[in-house]
């Protein structure tokens, strides 16, 4: 995929090194903002403990996994930005799934075998024999967008719209797009689960209406300023 590494909005130079510090530095809080927004109430010490493998008291096996598989499959994605072999290909996608995705989804580490449904709305996502193609055509669309974080998004809401997998799929549309992000040398964008309540109306009105421009400006408003000022340092 060619990446056009430009900023428009906020002017960031594009610095991986410094954006990679900047999100390893946000794995716990990545984690835990991901695994509230699915309901599993974790502390953000909670969190940390997972990640330094140690269990906590109090939760079910499956929940803590969940964490622990959201964590692995952040630091797989790191790994892949440090060595250069991030790419926004169905391979990735389903590599990074069947780490994300395992013991979770119905399936993991492939595209899904039949249809779903999303709850709250009337949208129906496309049969399962189209998705390879619109993987494709995807990313041929992301290609043609000029600004970095248009396309990082662009990818987020057309993964969480066609639901190439059976589940953990916004999930891995944000692993996605911040993939995008890191590897072009740009900061990754963070969920904070405190703004659950507007994610999930927008998101109601985005699969009803196709209509990505709102759902643009509230992940753009997730990026915390203070992470702006230190890429915009020298």
């Amino acid at each position: 995929m060619v990446i056009e590494v430009k900023d428009s909005q906020w002017n960031m130079k594009s610095n991986q090194a410094k954006a990679m510090m900047l999100a390893k530095r946000q794995l716990a809080e990545l984690v835990c903002d991901a695994v509230n927004l699915e309901g599993i109430n974790f502390t953000l010490p909670e969190i940390q403990t997972l990640l330094e493998g140690i269990t906590v008291g109090g939760y079910r096996l499956s929940d803590q996994h969940i964490a622990v598989n959201q964590g692995e499959a952040w630091r797989t994605l790191f790994e892949w930005i440090k060595k250069g072999r991030f790419e926004v290909t169905a391979e990735k996608a389903c590599e990074l799934h069947q780490i994300a995705g395992k013991e979770e989804s119905l399936e993991w580490g492939k595209f899904r075998s039949g249809g779903v449904t999303i709850a709250g709305t009337d949208y129906m996502p496309p049969k399962a024999g189209m998705l390879p193609a619109l993987f494709d055509n995807m990313v041929d669309q992301a290609c043609k967008i000029p600004d970095i974080y248009d396309q990082a998004i662009f990818l987020f809401l057309t993964m969480a719209q066609y639901q190439f997998f059976y589940d953990v799929n916004k999930r891995m549309g944000r692993f996605i797009m911040n993939g995008l992000l890191l590897s072009a040398g740009y900061p990754a964008i963070n969920l904070p689960a405190k703004r659950q309540l507007e994610f999930n109306q927008l998101m109601l009105a985005f699969y009803a209406s196709g209509n990505q421009n709102p759902m643009n400006s509230f992940l753009r408003s997730c990026l915390d300023e203070k992470i702006i000022k230190i890429m915009r340092t020298e």
